[in-house]
């Protein structure tokens, strides 16, 4: 009973609003407010609004949906343990090392090579000044 007058009211004050916005020559507006007006005296009409009702006011209904709630945190919780434990396994090996294959014995280490140097710093910036000269810079 006071749903239906709930809606009632909602209704007729979007309509309302309608009419008042259709007078300003904002019909696509207007139509627009009368639709979104006319929405729950739909859901009244159809039955759905005391289906809306009943589901939100039942504790049994919201007891089920702490259940719910509980049943997820609980899945989050586990997933985030299994990804601590894979964590964990991976990076407690007692020889890390023993897994990476060797390079033989009798092997020698590569020596490092010394880089090729150049004769002096004025070869390097000679091609830049050829260039800039050739730009008249």
């Amino acid at each position: 009973m006071l749903t239906t007058i709930i809606c009632a009211a909602v209704t007729a004050a979007g309509l309302g609003l309608a009419v008042l916005t259709a007078r300003r020559r904002r019909y696509r507006a207007a139509t627009r407010t009368a639709a979104y007006a006319l929405v729950p005296l739909g859901l009244l009409m159809t039955g759905i609004l005391d289906w809306i009702t009943d589901l939100v006011l039942k504790p049994t209904v919201w007891a089920g949906f702490g259940v719910l709630a509980l049943s997820a945190v609980l899945f989050t919780v586990s997933r985030a343990a299994e990804r601590r434990a894979v964590a964990a396994t991976e990076s407690d090996a007692v020889a890390p090392v023993a897994s990476a294959p060797s390079l033989g014995p009798g092997r020698p280490a590569a020596t490092p090579r010394p880089a090729k140097t150049k004769s002096g710093a004025g070869d390097d910036f000679s091609d830049v000044e050829a260039i800039l000269k050739k730009h008249g810079i």
